[in-house]
């Protein structure tokens, strides 16, 4: 039997052995860890159409302007909430909600279209083109000095530094170049320069003084700037009291002489007006700074001290130089607000208090325009309006002033706060990898390929 079956599956073994070891497939391996690996299939790459659309709808500039429609929200819903009117109507609300609904409409539409007014076009005298336009003169006029501040302190955050001391050297250059205005008798354009660098170099010390003491000591910029603002301050009214210094003769009160006129700054629009000189030299700080920081062999180094001091270091950057620098030119520039304080909106007598809050609000505007030198000159703009249109709205619909500060505030709280502004919008992220320009092969690999 065992014969008989061996026999019979004897033959078919080799078939079914030279049938498995023949053929085509018999070059092909036998377990599926000795398989290859499928070829990962190419992804097409995005059009570039659309990562342009991803970095507009998601980069800091859109972040920027949606943190201010946020900030001018949250502002409404406090007028709504703060309204008789509305106060009134949600008494009865499900009995008649279009009563609180259109008061709501009216106190909030009210309030915005009276800061409108108030900082851009009065178009109720739009019978009478010279006071229509009247106010976005004033809007001007108010961001001049903020605009100025704000280039300063933008300038020392892209190297690392937080210049919290804008009143100090606003004060210090006001003091300085109201001195010359008012007491140094000089021929009209020379009394002007003279003046204007008398201040902007008072304003440079006393910045440059805070990167001395930090390249030297290592002493916090912080610290030290917000020591030198009391500083200022005090010393600035200690001479606004003491006859011969600043205070003005004959008077006992702190305040200093007016400024002669050949010292002030000159009406660009016409006595009718308050814009002045200083627009125009805000104007041409701005392109200087810009041209600094990207068309400059300083403005790199100011610019990779920032991102990294220690690679700087490394790569043969004086970085206590750097430091002292930035803070010499960051002071001239917050001095140009000083100046422009002292020249232009307060000819008839400095005080102790023409720092108007200039210092801490320039740290907004710096933030808001993302410490890039155009961002900061429309955010400039943009709080000068606010400022400008809160009088307007608080005398034509009676919402207090502060609802501007609070609208401000929020947008410090949304700018300083990216990832809660895209959740909101659902915008996307950028891609940190992306250039706008294509770079450029080398003409080498272009050959070789």
């Amino acid at each position: 039997m065992s014969d008989t079956n061996d026999n019979k599956a004897g033959p078919d073994k080799p078939d079914q052995l030279s049938a498995a070891g023949t053929g085509p497939e018999a070059a092909a391996p036998s377990t599926v860890s000795e398989q290859a690996a499928p070829a990962p299939a190419e992804v097409p790459e995005a059009p570039r159409q659309n990562q342009i659309l991803k970095e507009i709808f998601g980069g800091s500039a859109m972040i920027s302007l949606l943190a201010v429609v946020l900030a001018l929200i949250v502002g409404g819903i406090l007028i709504a909430l703060t309204d008789p009117v509305v106060q009134q109507t949600s008494a009865y609300f499900f009995a008649r909600p279009g009563d609180m609904i259109g008061a709501i409409a009216d106190a909030v539409g009210g309030a915005y279209a009276a800061l409108f007014r108030g900082s851009v076009f009065n178009y109720l005298r739009a019978d009478d083109f010279a006071a229509a336009i009247r106010p976005l003169t004033a809007t001007l006029a108010n961001a001049t000095p903020l605009i100025a501040a704000g280039l300063g302190v933008a300038l020392a955050f892209r190297v690392g530094l937080f210049n919290i001391g804008g009143r100090g050297q606003i004060l210090i250059a006001a003091a300085a170049a109201g001195y010359v205005g008012a007491y140094v008798p000089l021929p009209p354009v020379i009394h002007l320069i003279v003046a204007l660098v008398v201040g902007l170099i008072g304003g440079a010390i006393w910045g440059g003084i805070v990167g001395l003491l930090k390249a030297r000591t290592g002493a916090h910029e912080v610290i030290v700037t917000i020591m030198l603002n009391y500083i200022a301050f005090y010393l600035i009214s200690f001479l606004l009291r003491t006859p011969g210094a600043l205070q003005a003769p004959g008077q006992s009160n702190p305040r200093s002489g007016p400024m002669l006129e050949t010292a002030q700054f000159p009406k660009i629009a016409g006595e009718a007006y308050d814009l002045n000189l200083g627009f125009i030299l805000v104007i041409v700080a701005t392109i200087y700074v810009w041209y600094l920081l990207n068309r400059s062999a300083m403005g790199f180094q100011f610019r990779a001290v920032g991102e990294n001091p220690h690679a700087a270091r490394v790569a043969g950057i004086n970085v206590k130089a750097t430091y002292v620098k930035v803070m010499v030119i960051a002071g001239a520039l917050v001095g140009l607000a000083g100046v422009q304080q002292a020249l232009g909106n307060f000819t008839g007598g400095i005080a102790a208090g023409l720092d108007a809050g200039i210092g801490f609000d320039a740290i907004t505007v710096a933030l808001l325009g993302r410490s890039k030198p155009v961002g900061v000159f429309f955010a400039g703009i943009l709080f000068g309006a606010l400022k400008a249109g809160a009088v307007t709205m608080q005398a034509a619909e009676g919402i207090p002033v502060d609802i501007v500060l609070v609208v401000q505030s929020f947008i410090v709280l949304f700018i300083a706060a990216p990832p809660l502004v895209r959740s909101i919008f659902r915008l996307p992220t950028p891609d940190p990898n992306f250039h706008w320009r294509k770079p450029k092969l080398d003409r080498k690999a272009e050959v070789a390929k």
